[in-house]
């Protein structure tokens, strides 16, 4: 995902046990359930869904869902909780979209929760997305609103310090998506601030 300085890898073991991480994802899932319609027949793409956090909380929302990281070692810690939970409509995929071809699926919804600022080229991730959603399927991104570089710090290269809405808005809209709008779903608190976190919901 056009990460190079943070290790996903390293801590996939640990990324389940901060309690924040799990009520974030499922403040976002319950913002997406609330914004999108969710049929039980429908087919779902998580990306960069680490230990499936966030499509655990959805996963009864779903016929199927297809959750795609670039780091074996999330992955393999979300086939073990997989196994031991016997969820039977969790696919786990090791694929990298910035650099590996599109898969040949088509979904009704597409979601990712801090993934979009780890990928350096917005406007062409968003293309992409554009291409594997079934005509009327919704798009869900929720990510930092734009900060100062503090949230990582120094130390984590390659990344966006968040986006400008509005900014997100026009890409998203130039790539062919309609009826873009935002909410805010909520704050990470992290070195004595605070980071708004947005859900965009965009159409195509």
């Amino acid at each position: 995902m056009g990460v190079t300085d943070f290790n996903f890898d390293g801590r996939a073991r640990e990324w389940d046990a901060d309690p924040l991480k799990v009520e974030r994802a499922r403040a976002v899932a319950e913002a997406i359930r609330q914004a999108v319609h969710l049929g039980s027949d429908s087919r779902a793409l998580e990306y960069g869904c680490g230990t499936g956090l966030l499509s655990f909380a959805l996963h009864n929302d779903f016929a199927s869902i297809t959750l795609v990281d670039t780091s074996r070692g999330m992955l393999d810690v979300l086939a073990e909780k997989i196994k031991t939970a016997r969820v039977t409509n969790l696919f786990p995929v090791l694929l990298d979209l910035v650099k590996e071809p599109l898969p040949p699926d088509h979904f009704q919804i597409i979601y990712s929760l801090m993934t979009l600022h780890h990928i350096l080229n917005t406007v062409d991730i968003l293309g992409k997305f554009h291409s594997l959603l079934e005509p009327g399927g919704s798009l869900c991104i929720s990510d930092l609103d734009h900060e100062d570089g503090s949230f990582h710090g120094t130390g984590v290269m390659d990344v966006h310090h968040g986006f400008n809405r509005k900014t997100l808005q026009t890409q998203a809209e130039g790539v062919g998506f309609k009826g873009v709008h935002f909410s805010t779903v909520f704050e990470i608190p992290k070195a004595n601030r605070i980071y708004p976190l947005f859900l965009m919901i965009a159409r195509k």
